[in-house]
């Protein structure tokens, strides 16, 4: 069974380099996709207040760890001897209608009941939503969770430098990631490299450009050379760059073929190429304009 490398927050707490990511995948459908990519070694989950599916994501969790609680649904409650909560990193975030310092508490106690935990490893402001001000009074109440151990970490996602700098202004406690659009169409380097001075760890959504960096020319000729599948020339580029990385997969097939990327590497020349694709092309909403 193969696993992801950790790497260190700058807290101390590890995380999974290569983990799972959960958007647009229904309830329903949860359980049993976190379920397949535990038996195929995932032990980094990503879900989100909005996707809709903490409560599958919860249920499978519970149900192959053995530490199911009742807001999870439960499962079959069966142990696994060779798995605990601890060897999980499971990461939420408060979505925007939750702005403001009680409404995030409120949102962090609803998402820990749809989970069925006690605690979560990452929670993270989903989008700065700047126009109306009050990112920084969801991150303060972050914090007291933080500093209750309700929460191992703490975040945020779609954060420009402008609302790193505005929330380093009062924050007490330096974000631990900043999970950002990624992929070799925008490859975000200023970004990445205020993160890298600030001791912020990136992690990519979208990491493969919602399918559309699959078929770029210059990935299908380096997916050639490597005898890999494009995904997994793109997930092992993101590697070698240093970030964290949750790729979305919807078979078996797909989630242990994302997970396979460790046996081999993209040399300078590859990752030149790579670096060359840059375009600024998003395939999502740009945070300026998320409100």
């Amino acid at each position: 069974m193969k696993t992801s490398p950790r790497l260190s927050l700058n807290n101390g707490v590890l995380i999974d380099q290569l983990g799972f990511g959960l958007y647009k995948v229904p309830s329903a459908d949860a359980a049993g996709l976190v379920t397949m990519a535990l038996e195929a070694g995932y032990r980094h989950f990503d879900t989100a207040s909005m996707y809709g599916n903490e409560t599958g994501v919860g249920k499978a969790i519970g149900a192959l760890s053995g530490f199911a609680g009742s807001g999870a649904g439960g499962g079959s409650g069966e142990a696994s001897p060779s798995l605990s909560r601890e060897d999980l990193f499971v990461t939420t975030k408060v979505w925007n209608d939750d702005h403001g310092y009680d409404a995030t508490m409120r949102a962090f106690d609803t998402s820990m009941s749809n989970l069925g935990m006690e605690y979560v490893d990452m929670y993270l402001i989903h989008w700065p939503c700047a126009g109306r001000g009050l990112f920084t009074e969801s991150y303060r109440a972050m914090e007291t969770l933080y500093r209750e151990g309700r929460i191992r970490a703490i975040g945020v996602s779609n954060f420009q430098p402008a609302h790193l700098e505005r929330l380093l202004e009062s924050a007490e406690v330096v974000p631990a990631m900043n999970q950002i659009e990624l992929h070799p169409w925008l490859q975000q380097d200023e970004l990445r490299r205020l993160h890298d001075r600030l001791g912020i760890r990136t992690e990519a959504w979208s990491p493969l450009g919602r399918g559309q960096v699959l078929e770029d020319p210059v990935v299908l000729e380096l997916a050639a050379a490597h005898r890999r599948t494009a995904a997994q020339i793109i997930l092992r580029w993101h590697l070698q760059l240093g970030n964290v990385v949750i790729p979305k997969a919807s078979s078996y097939a797909r989630i242990r073929e994302n997970l396979n990327v460790f046996g081999f590497t993209l040399d300078a020349a590859d990752m030149a190429a790579l670096a060359g694709l840059e375009r600024g092309h998003r395939t999502g909403s740009h945070p300026d304009n998320v409100n």
